[in-house]
């Protein structure tokens, strides 16, 4: 069971858990306190934050330190969470508190219930930090065991109950359900990106995809091989065609009441990449089952928009395929021709993304959106630009721009890219309209860029988010990001739709 959370206005001392959590920032000469932390201290008669110069706790991002209460308490325990350095004005984004949140959610494991002091940073709570406070909470208490044969004896289990205390409890509330759907969305997307690919081949990942719209009451239509073949989607056809297990296309709609835009959310879901007969190295060939991320993320999000009851009309265009090297494989060389009829020289069968994602780009630029949002872990060139914790985003330059935009307030790293005019002639072919992949390395996630941009119709404003890196963290956990699927961009592609419908 997912961990609840709730808000109280009751004073602290009339407050029980097995441990409380407040926050120091990171001073030049030591810890900073916050509200909070000041409001142990006091109920410790001023022996928190003495004991914490003793310790050398300085702040830094994602320090933890633990002290125990001695009885002098409600709280057996005591969670200070770093941080990091104020801004010239002193205050702490809520970026800083939503990682604080998670970091102390991973480092309370034993611990059921848990009360929070960090919505108090900065003085009187918004929404917004409201919002970092619960996500960071409930994100970093996430973990993923359904493989596991049998838990550990002694295991830490991640904390089940959080408890906020602010000022208005009333007000707290709505956001806190606005808190729990997002982090239930995320939940959804980290799960599908751990599952094995054995057990999450294309028909499979269609069928939860499916079943999860239609708990959240969308429309959900899934084509299979033959009518794939029927409505002429080549590329998904040929990426598919070296596995056994077939590819599907899934489709989710989702009609607001309201409803004065409509938003094209379309999603890479490649269940497993080895490349195909453009066939990767072996090492950390394991980590390619996390190439269905875009396709996670964009059920994840047409299913929030309808949980939040949004006013937009938003339809999700998945495509599935498992890329396998086999005698039926697609093979460098090979011509496909896609659903809009342009055809593309394959000479490379591990550019494999940009060919399923064309056929579903151009089955969802038929359903005249407003704009056109599409995510995949398209390039490993995405990392090497811009590492593993920023997304690459490219596309029209205003909505581009309102998704780096929304990526930061939200907490998911984004960065603008260009799409250069002159790195697509590398894309050029003798044969066919173009190829799939430049030879050329330079600037790959940008050439990956034009590829798609080829599919997109004239004046239909559209942004691509390369999330190769931020949507698999193959390195330690941190703040409230786990290891194995990290849940972006959903809050990003929200937080986009959000601001289209607030223009009207």
């Amino acid at each position: 069971m997912p961990p609840t959370i709730t808000a109280t206005d009751h004073p602290l001392d009339k407050l029980t858990g097995d441990a409380v959590v407040v926050a120091v920032g990171k001073g030049p000469d030591g810890p900073l306190p916050t509200p909070g932390a000041e409001a142990v201290d006091r109920l410790l008669g001023g022996r928190l934050l003495p004991a914490l110069a003793d310790l050398g706790v300085r702040g830094t991002e994602d320090e933890v330190t633990r002290l125990p209460s001695f009885g002098q308490g409600p709280f057996p325990v005591v969670a200070v969470v770093g941080l990091g350095a104020p801004d010239a004005a002193g205050a702490y984004g809520h970026e800083a508190v939503r990682r604080a949140s998670g970091a102390a959610s991973r480092a309370l494991g034993g611990r059921r219930t848990v009360v929070s002091l960090l919505a108090a940073v900065g003085g009187t709570p918004d929404a917004g930090r409201l919002h970092a406070v619960g996500e960071g909470a409930l994100l970093g208490a996430y973990e993923f065991t359904a493989y596991k044969s049998e838990l550990p004896a002694g295991r830490l289990v991640p904390p089940s109950e959080f408890t906020i205390v602010v000022p208005d409890t009333a007000a707290a509330e709505a956001a806190l359900r606005r808190v729990r759907a997002v982090a239930d969305a995320v939940a959804l997307v980290r799960d599908l990106v751990n599952t094995p690919p054995n057990d999450l081949y294309p028909a499979e990942l269609a069928a939860r995809g499916a079943a999860a719209g239609e708990k959240a009451g969308l429309a959900a239509e899934i084509l299979d091989e033959d009518e794939l073949a029927a409505g002429g989607y080549g590329g998904i056809l040929a990426v598919g065609q070296g596995s056994t297990r077939k590819p599907r296309l899934l489709r989710l709609s989702y009609s607001g009441a309201g409803a004065r835009k409509k938003v094209a959310l379309v999603g890479k879901g490649i269940t497993f990449d080895s490349g195909g007969l453009s066939i990767k190295p072996a090492l950390k060939m394991e980590d390619m089952k996390s190439d269905m991320a875009g396709a996670a993320a964009v059920i994840a999000t047409v299913c929030l928009v309808a949980q939040l009851g949004l006013p937009v009309d938003v339809v999700a265009t998945v495509p599935m395929a498992e890329n396998l090297p086999s005698g039926s494989a697609y093979r460098p060389a090979d011509v496909v021709t896609f659903r809009n009829g342009k055809k593309a020289e394959i000479t490379n069968t591990d550019a494999e993304g940009r060919v399923i994602l064309a056929d579903a780009i151009a089955r969802a630029a038929e359903d005249r959106p407003d704009a056109l949002l599409e995510t995949s872990t398209l390039t490993g060139a995405q990392l090497v630009a811009l590492g593993t914790r920023t997304a690459g985003v490219m596309g029209s330059d205003d909505l581009r721009d309102a998704v780096v935009a929304a990526g930061k307030r939200c907490g998911e790293g984004m960065w603008a890219m260009p799409l250069p005019p002159e790195l697509r002639k590398g894309l050029d072919s003798p044969i066919a309209d173009f190829v799939n992949a430049n030879a050329d390395r330079m600037g790959g996630m940008l050439v990956g860029g034009h590829f798609l941009a080829e599919f997109v119709p004239d004046g239909l404003p559209w942004a691509h988010i390369d999330i190769a890196g931020p949507s698999y963290n193959t390195g330690s956990p941190w703040g409230y990001t786990p290891k194995g699927g990290t849940g972006v961009p959903v809050r990003t592609l929200l937080a986009t739709i959000e601001d289209l419908i607030a223009e009207g």
